[in-house]
């Protein structure tokens, strides 16, 4: 049985009730506090304190403050005015009364939480409901973009086929017109060719018809060959002038690093097969269990694929994911920033995975 508080304080104004309850040591995370318009109840074992309030209170704005030893509450009246008593006069002597002042306290102490939790339900429906929306909006404002730089990409390059086409036109007019010029001043010299006389190299003698012009002798034409042209070994695909090497190749350690940072002593590993015990395949693993709606799987997955290697950002970012459907907000955060971590010097090969997991870690925030 309880044992009852006697050496509690109160005071009083004309709208407000203020009582202080001393906590005889009891930590606050073991204190609870219930209160109705009529009933107040303070319980931190082994001790219970308990009001029958002389008159009502507007529950709504009561409040409770835990601390330094004290539990202070504040209980707005109803009706302005200042009470006789804390407590109704000789309730202790009834106790039929005091039984249906707390079953009646109990019942809407009940139906409080209960909207309170559907309260807290629709909240949660409609925080993911904003955090769906605004993850489809993030991927339609990037698909907008990539359509955008489609359609200037496919401007441009119709733009210089029609240049080219106008050149190849242009080319083509010029040399008719030469053709047609050639072919007006050829019937020409083949006159005066005819009228001309031609002497030969025996005494200026004319040519017979019958006799053959010396032909000249052309040069031989010139040898054959092959040429070599090499290009630079590139891993990434930006041009070696708009690139930077050195976090490139930073990068490309890192990556090589983390392939090779491997932890297969691990307990739970004992019974998977030899094949199983590959990050990556771990890391698909829990894309397909994402993919199927089966969040928990993935992150059981993706967590045993982080003990076995901790330097895979693809292995966070894509947890972070699943901590953000299954609404862990912190871990996700954690994760995201993992991810950020681990994808650094920032470089052309790693730019999609950082602005997944910067997207990831904003509607998060959000």
């Amino acid at each position: 049985m309880p044992l009852s508080v006697r050496d509690y304080s109160w005071t009083q104004t004309e709208s407000c009730v203020y009582v202080q309850v001393p906590l005889k040591g009891a930590k606050p995370e073991k204190v609870d506090v219930l209160s109705t318009d009529e009933y107040m109840k303070i319980h931190f074992p082994p001790f219970l304190f308990e009001v029958f309030l002389y008159e009502p209170v507007n529950d709504d704005k009561s409040t409770a403050k835990i601390g330094n030893g004290v539990a202070a509450v504040t209980l707005p009246k109803k009706t302005n005015g200042l009470w006789a008593h804390l407590m109704i006069s000789n309730i202790s002597d009834d106790k039929d009364k005091m039984k249906e002042i707390r079953e009646r306290a109990l019942l809407k102490y009940k139906e409080k939480m209960a909207v309170q939790s559907k309260a807290m339900s629709v909240k949660r429906q409609e925080e993911k409901k904003y955090a769906l929306q605004t993850m489809m909006k993030l991927e339609q404002e990037e698909r907008d973009l990539i359509q955008k730089m489609k359609d200037d990409e496919r401007e441009k390059a119709a733009a210089e086929l029609e240049a080219w086409k106008l050149k190849q036109r242009q080319i083509a007019e010029e040399e008719a017109q030469l053709k047609q010029q050639s072919q007006r001043t050829k019937p020409d010299d083949m006159k005066t060719k005819k009228k001309m006389p031609v002497r030969g190299f025996s005494g200026g003698s004319e040519v017979k018809p019958g006799n053959k012009k010396k032909q000249v002798e052309l040069p031989a034409p010139r040898s054959q060959g092959n040429i070599q042209v090499k290009f630079t070994p590139r891993v990434f695909p930006t041009a070696l002038r708009e690139s930077r090497v050195p976090e490139e190749e930073e990068w490309l350690r890192k990556q090589a690093e983390a392939r090779r940072a491997v932890n297969a002593d691990l307990e739970e590993l004992n019974d998977l097969k030899e094949e199983e015990r590959n990050p990556d395949w771990l890391k698909e693993k829990g894309d397909k269990c994402f993919a199927n709606g089966n969040y928990l799987g993935a992150v059981n997955a993706y967590n045993l694929a982080v003990k076995l290697n901790r330097k895979i950002p693809a292995v966070f970012s894509n947890r972070a994911a699943c901590h953000l459907k299954l609404r862990n907000f912190h871990r996700a955060i954690e994760d995201s920033s993992q991810a950020l971590d681990l994808l650094t010097p920032p470089v052309a090969d790693n730019a999609s995975a950082r602005a997944k997991a910067h997207v990831f870690k904003i509607i998060k925030l959000l």
